[in-house]
């Protein structure tokens, strides 16, 4: 008969698996805490969402400023600065994707604190025939340049018109936090005017910049309209992350101590039987 070699098993103590599983748990969270971005559509955002239509300044305004004032904001809502980029970053510097014109092209990451370039093209106010809701938002050459926005106080989530788009997935917008540092971007995927949306997967206000330009082919350029913003509560996060309460984690970190006792008794009944 063939003799069966027993395998010893190193006890474990029950500090020693809580300790793995907080430590676990712990990493986690950290990783549930990092902040993405989700897809929405216009109806995800509420009455007292900010509003800026372009309508609000004359025509040829370069760079506008909105203060809470000018777009009748709430209690609480941003300052909203327009540019063409941030610091650190370039535009018209290649290589370039495939059809894209160059200078609407922008590449690098932004510095912190988040800063709209003063040296960079100009974004002005325009009329566009193409656009039912016009007057427009262009960047520079006119709508061939990208668009740049800075709020003053973080939001939760934002969009735009943007277009008038001839081809699929030319365009995108780009969230960007405080740091500089990319939370996500949605590109078009719809031609003629189309409204690109987002927010944060957890509704937390993090997006402290927006930037609209090309990551493609766009032959017939680009410009934007009626801009929404919103700050946590006046935006609907689709399918909300969610993170284990305390009183969860803490029930895990006792069914982990309690198994290890179930097995140390099991073991010490072995031994009293043998």
């Amino acid at each position: 008969m063939t003799r069966l070699s027993s395998v010893k098993i190193k006890p474990v103590s029950a500090l020693g698996m809580a300790s793995a599983l907080s430590l676990s748990l712990v990493t986690f969270q950290s990783s549930a805490n990092a902040t993405s971005i989700v897809r929405i559509t216009k109806d995800a955002f509420t009455a007292d969402a900010g509003l800026i239509t372009f309508s609000e300044l004359p025509v040829n305004t370069l760079n506008p400023t909105y203060a809470p004032s000018l777009y009748g904001g709430v209690a609480g809502a941003p300052t909203v600065k327009f540019g063409g980029i941030f610091l650190g970053q370039t535009v018209g510097v290649g290589p370039f994707p495939a059809g894209a014109n160059p200078n609407g092209f922008v590449k690098g990451t932004p510095t912190a604190s988040l800063t709209l370039n003063p040296n960079s093209p100009p974004t002005r106010i325009v009329n566009d025939g193409a656009n039912p809701t016009s007057p427009v938002l262009s960047g520079s050459p006119t709508f061939n340049g990208p668009i740049s926005i800075l709020f003053d106080t973080d939001i939760a989530g934002v969009g735009l018109d943007g277009g008038f788009f001839n081809a699929i997935g030319g365009t995108a917008i780009t969230a960007f936090d405080r740091t500089g540092a990319l939370l996500g971007s949605v590109t078009n995927t719809g031609l003629g005017i189309e409204f690109l949306g987002l927010v944060t997967d957890n509704g937390q206000n993090k997006i402290a910049g927006l930037q609209f330009s090309l990551v493609g082919a766009e032959p017939a350029g680009f410009a934007i309209d009626n801009l929404r913003f919103a700050r946590a509560g006046q935006v609907v996060v689709p399918n909300p992350t969610t993170v284990p309460e305390p009183a969860s984690l803490m029930g895990i970190l006792g069914l982990g101590a309690f198994g290890v006792t179930t097995l140390r008794k099991r073991k010490q009944a072995t031994a009293v039987k043998a």
